[in-house]
């Protein structure tokens, strides 16, 4: 199956007929009706309000707000995620786009309640309401989080005003980057004439194992992004700048402590891991030199980086995809695979590239154990295993079905604890019966995919932690951008790659670096990369125990730290041991590579 025509779409039929039924505006109604009543609720309480307490106990008044806070959590989950649905595969949908603007003024609103809510927990004895109440127990860690996030908190004055310009400050320059990216038509020489391609399809041809229309398809792509350059950054300026501000006037040393302690690490877990890194990269060079060698070479360009090797891969159609995922997680559990057949059966995945489609790939929780896939995806083995590592998120997601709204979740570092396993299943899989030639093709891939996460990701970081120290002084000009760009990525790829072949529009492509909401939305991925390779090493020497405690882990992601949680499997995230442990298992699988493309 090649023809994108025939890929699915996900149904969102099972939540509201459509954007304009009654249905959903009564949904709309009864969340924006729930946040006024937890709104009521907060002033009956005295939660953040200057007046006379409430007669009611901590204890009492915790429970209260807690269980309207779940309530609010629920039906704003599924309200969002039912409407980034449009917005996400068709970013030229008005109606979407005006109903995802009305929500995001009603959850003003609700931020500005979570704020009072975490004044008032900073001000009370948290640590006797929990010792004499199971339901507070229960959220004990997120109330901790609570307690910590009113030490950073500015006067309730600026924070409402902080909260009321949000809309039309950081959330609209994010949502301007995600609208005219999506929207972009690239002129592309195919080489029977000019056609006028998505960006996302632009994109996916850095897969292509033609050299020649990758190469075109990278230069078209530097012009387009040339072609918008300036609104987008002025996005991102706007973003870095308001963080700046904000998280000074919070009192956190700088934006990356603020991102450490929303991602429940501290800064001696990322030194530890960005280190090791670092002492990786000659590896990951090794790696890239490899690969350009059996290219036919000299050095990779950017344009390389993604590009298949020839005569090996396996053309896998969706179909083939989705079978070969839910007979190979069955050799994990049939848990987990009836899960994947469930996905598949009840259109959960969106998987056709199409014009106005976000490029990319994510998962998004739409109810307690249900969630939304989006992918762009091709025939090959990097789509399957992209389609494999999002239905680990929705997996990881399905194990919190039974917890409170509140606490299904996981900071962003253990986010991906369940997709870098799913991806690892996958890939074991298809080499434990592949000949030499396509080993060397699954190979790469994997190492690929990690070269990005461990390399690139690095790259990044360096990009915005610097950009955010820039910008406290001005604006910076899209030269700067790019330059500031390049100079990451020759610290990082170093000799790997052609110099003057590299992205210097990477900061305009990624949508991580306009997140409002999650500033250093990169170094996570690192972290759950590495974390779930130690994990997935814990499985293949003592699997039945690995059993017996996995789906535990995933499903109290939202009940403590990672270090917390790493230490009951025996990590020590604090330790440069662990990751370079993790790190190592890469290494192999670079010497493994290099002996197949010896002999191959």
């Amino acid at each position: 199956m090649t023809s994108t025509t025939l890929l699915p779409r996900w149904d969102m039929s099972v939540v509201y007929p459509g954007l304009e039924s009654a249905e959903f505006q009564a949904g709309f109604t009864a969340c924006v009706q729930g946040i006024e009543e937890l709104e009521a609720l907060f002033d009956d309480l005295g939660i953040g309000v200057e007046r006379a307490p409430s007669p009611r106990s901590d204890l009492q008044a915790l429970e209260q707000s807690l269980s309207a806070l779940n309530r609010v959590q629920d039906s704003v989950q599924t309200l969002s995620a039912y409407i980034s649905s449009f917005v996400t595969t068709d970013s030229r949908n008005g109606l979407a786009q005006q109903r995802l603007s009305e929500l995001s003024e009603r959850l003003v609103r609700l931020s500005q309640l979570w704020t009072r809510f975490a004044r008032w927990v900073g001000s009370i004895d948290v640590e006797s309401a929990v010792a004499g109440s199971s339901v507070l127990g229960e959220h004990a860690y997120l109330l901790q989080l609570q307690k910590e996030s009113a030490r950073h908190l500015m006067s309730a004055a600026e924070e409402d005003l902080a909260a009321e310009l949000e809309p039309s400050g950081g959330t609209a320059w994010s949502r301007l980057q995600s609208n005219v990216s999506s929207q972009i038509m690239v002129p592309l020489d195919t080489g029977t004439g000019i056609q006028d391609v998505p960006m996302s399809v632009i994109r996916n041809l850095a897969m292509n194992p033609d050299r020649e229309l990758r190469r075109r398809a990278y230069e078209a792509e530097l012009e387009a992004w040339a072609r918008h350059e300036v609104p987008l950054a002025a996005a991102l300026n706007s973003i870095k700048g308001q963080s700046n501000v904000l998280e000074s006037r919070r009192r956190w040393a700088s934006p990356l402590d603020a991102a450490v302690f929303n991602n429940h690490i501290d800064r001696q877990t990322l030194d530890a891991m960005l280190q090791s890194a670092r002492e990786y990269f000659p590896t990951f060079r090794r790696y890239l030199g490899l690969k350009a060698r059996l290219l036919g070479v000299e050095k990779l360009a950017w344009f390389d980086i993604f590009a298949p090797l020839s005569g090996g891969e396996r053309q896998w159609s969706y179909a083939d995809a989705t079978d070969f995922i839910v007979e190979q997680f069955a050799s994990y559990s049939p848990r987990l695979s009836d899960f994947a057949a469930q996905a598949f059966r009840e259109n959960w995945i969106d998987a056709e590239p199409r014009p106005g489609k976000r490029d990319g790939a994510f998962c998004m929780k739409l109810r307690a154990g249900e969630s939304r896939v989006l992918t762009n995806f091709n025939p090959s083995y990097d789509a399957m295993s992209t389609l494999a590592h999002e239905l680990g998120h929705a997996y990881h997601n399905y194990n919190q079905a039974s917890k409170p709204p509140l606490l299904r979740t996981a900071p962003m570092t253990l986010a991906e604890t369940a997709s870098i396993f799913c991806q690892t299943l996958i890939k074991e899989a298809v080499l434990k019966n592949a000949g030499p030639a396509e080993q060397l093709t699954i190979l790469e891939a994997s190492l690929q995919d990690q070269c990005q996460v461990v390399v690139d990701i690095s790259s990044r970081f360096l990009f915005e932690q610097r950009i955010y120290e820039a910008r406290k002084r001005r604006d910076l000009s899209v030269e700067e951008l790019k330059e500031m760009m390049l100079e990451a990525q020759d610290e990082t790829y170093g000799e790997g790659l052609d110099s003057n072949l590299r992205h210097p529009y990477m900061w305009a492509a990624k949508i991580h670096y306009y997140s409002v909401s999650r500033p250093f939305y990169n170094y996570p991925y690192m972290f759950g990369q590495l974390f779930g390779l130690g994990l997935y090493s814990i499985y293949t020497r003592e699997p039945d125990t690995f059993r017996a405690q996995y789906d535990d882990l995933l499903a109290s992601t939202g009940h403590a730290d990672a270090a917390t949680l790493a230490a009951a499997f025996g990590f020590d995230i604090r330790s440069a041991d662990f990751w370079q442990s993790s790190l190592e298992l890469i290494r192999a699988d670079v010497d493994r590579f290099e002996d197949l493309a010896a002999t191959t």
